[in-house]
């Protein structure tokens, strides 16, 4: 059993948004300066999935692709799905969900600098950008753009945050919360995916800390999910409920300790913590069921 304290306030800055907000650039005029501009997954700005007027954030797989780097570990091309599977995704419900992964493994490539691995992936997000009717943000000339630029770690993934932009503000515009929803949680499980495939490789308290900080996320996605009404989407809907129930099993403590006030700086210190409480029986739960959601996914052909 394991406790973290501190964490919430002290030492990680939890970034919220949709997968394909993959940094914080904006399209518009300016772009082409902004190829030189160094963007980090850090100062991604907050953006948030509005379903029917309700409200949902989710974090950032990249922001997860960024810790397991900071930690020290390895490139590893076995813990991402295989990007030459596109044509297998017959619906768009697998074709939306597939994105979302492939989406993540683009950010974790590019992290590491695997300049032919992201050209694979950049391929297939495109191919499947085409079938789901949302390739205008990934012409020709952006693709140019993007592949001129795929050693530069920092500008690619500017580049490709203005192609998924664009991706995301079709489907607000088309009212398509269905595809964009799944979109979502496809970049979440790869992210799941990331953290406990990385916590066997090296069992740091903040990648523990990561997977067990999720139930909220996950309770976000569950929502989300509940207002797809694709049939396809109750397997799915189900498989998260059942990572649910394990996470109900981690204690969250909330411990307050009075605000420091420096009345000269006029600035005023939050000293209060959140503590944690997971077990590793808990994790490995987790880890397992991530692992089976995920298989689902990247193996769906048909439903």
């Amino acid at each position: 059993m394991t406790n973290f304290k501190g964490m919430f306030s002290k030492h990680f800055i939890l970034v919220f948004f949709s997968v394909w907000a993959l940094t914080s650039c904006t399209g518009g005029k300016g772009d082409e300066e902004k190829e030189d501009m160094i963007e980090t997954p850090d100062t991604v700005k907050s953006s948030v999935l509005n379903v029917d007027g309700e409200l949902f954030s989710v974090p950032s797989p990249i922001q997860t692709a960024l810790l397991i780097q900071k930690s020290g570990i390895a490139y590893d091309k076995n813990v991402l799905s295989v990007s030459n599977k596109v044509n297998t995704f017959s619906t768009d419900y697998s074709r939306a969900l597939n994105l979302g992964i492939y989406g993540a493994d683009l950010g974790y490539v590019s992290l590491y600098n695997q300049t032919q691995d992201a050209l694979g992936y950049l391929a297939s997000i495109k191919q499947l950008t085409d079938k789901l009717g949302i390739s205008a943000a990934f012409d020709g000339p952006t693709m140019d753009r993007i592949k001129k630029n795929i050693t530069n770690k920092d500008s690619m993934m500017v580049l490709v945050g203005i192609a998924y932009r664009g991706s995301d503000a079709y489907l607000k515009e088309n009212q398509r919360t269905d595809v964009s929803s799944l979109i979502l949680a496809g970049g979440w499980i790869e992210g799941m995916h990331f953290s406990t495939t990385a916590y066997k490789t090296k069992k740091t308290d903040q990648i523990r800390y990561r997977i067990a900080e999720q139930k909220q996320a996950l309770t976000s996605l569950i929502k989300i999910l509940g207002k797809n009404a694709n049939p396809a989407v109750a397997d799915l809907t189900i498989g998260l409920s059942e990572l649910f129930k394990i996470y109900e099993g981690i204690q969250f403590k909330y411990n307050f300790v009075e605000p420091l006030t420096d009345t000269t700086k006029k600035l005023t210190y939050i000293n209060s913590t959140t503590e944690i409480i997971v077990s590793d029986d808990q994790l490995q739960q987790i880890t397992d069921k991530v692992k089976d959601i995920r298989n689902k996914i990247i193996n769906t052909t048909q439903s």
